[in-house]
């Protein structure tokens, strides 16, 4: 996709539009509920020693997307999680993310280049909530250099409104759109491995909007998780973790039977 498309296309996800779809943003107690994200940073401390005895990672780069209004202080505890099990992580390194400025999307397809080049092999992109829009919109503009996209709470379909950033969006981004060609192009998925982790007790993004259709390269994980504590809640990072430790080339879904049936549902 183009960079200017592609700009418009991450606008697109957070700014209003119009659509038949009848989703709804969280309600005020889900909204309540995103309070719980400072707990959810203490569960990760509490797992800590677990999650470290999960299997290494194999060296290859990952580039981690800050949400809306947020920079990479917000992900630091999910790339220094990733950096213990072997993996070699970066940040967006852009600051904080207030949509899709001039040059944003730029400087992003610049570092997935320059790591595939530095590194000789794919690279992965982790997105947080709009920070996954823009790793879906890499990986469909440079297939052969994305090896895995994960997305958390990110809303690439459904409804515009169905969020409780999209004010926000508009505020910070200066931006309004309203493009119903590139809300459809928004929610074609990528032709990587694609993993969307969501929860339905998400507190800014209405959970149908992080819910792809099924297909040979895609699923969805829902975990119990606010939003807001998405990117350090230790069932969501066990799930990250599991799903970059695959070999190259050999990708599977993510197994839901056994023991794993008490934390996670797939669709």
């Amino acid at each position: 996709m183009p960079q200017k498309q592609a700009r418009r296309s991450a606008a697109a996800a957070a700014a209003p539009g119009s659509s038949d779809d009848e989703l709804r943003a969280p309600n005020a107690w889900l909204m309540l509920l995103e309070g719980r994200a400072p707990w959810e940073f203490a569960a990760l401390l509490a797992a800590s020693p677990w999650l470290r005895k999960l299997p290494r990672g194999d060296g290859h780069p990952v580039i981690v997307f800050p949400g809306l209004g947020a920079n990479d202080f917000t992900t630091l505890a999910l790339r220094r999680f990733l950096d213990e099990l072997g993996y070699v992580t970066h940040p967006w390194g852009h600051g904080f993310n207030f949509g899709p400025r001039e040059g944003v999307l730029e400087h992003c397809t610049a570092k997935v280049k320059r790591l595939f080049r530095d590194h000789a092999r794919p690279v992965s992109l982790i997105g947080w909530s709009l920070g996954g829009i823009y790793a879906r919109e890499l990986a469909k503009e440079l297939p052969d250099h994305v090896r895995h996209v994960i997305t958390l709470g990110t809303p690439f379909t459904g409804h515009p409104r169905a969020t409780n950033a999209w004010r926000l969006f508009e505020l910070v981004s200066g931006q309004r759109v309203q493009d119903h060609e590139l809300l459809e192009e928004i929610r074609r998925t990528p032709p990587v491995p694609t993993t969307s982790i969501y929860s339905k007790t998400d507190g800014v993004v209405a959970w149908q909007c992080s819910v792809m259709a099924p297909g040979p390269l895609s699923e969805n994980i829902e975990v119990q998780a606010s939003h807001c504590g998405m990117g350090m809640n230790p069932l969501a990072l066990y799930a990250v973790a599991d799903r970059l430790a695959q070999p190259e080339g050999q990708w599977q879904r993510f197994d839901t039977t056994g023991v794993r049936s008490w934390f996670y549902r797939s669709s």
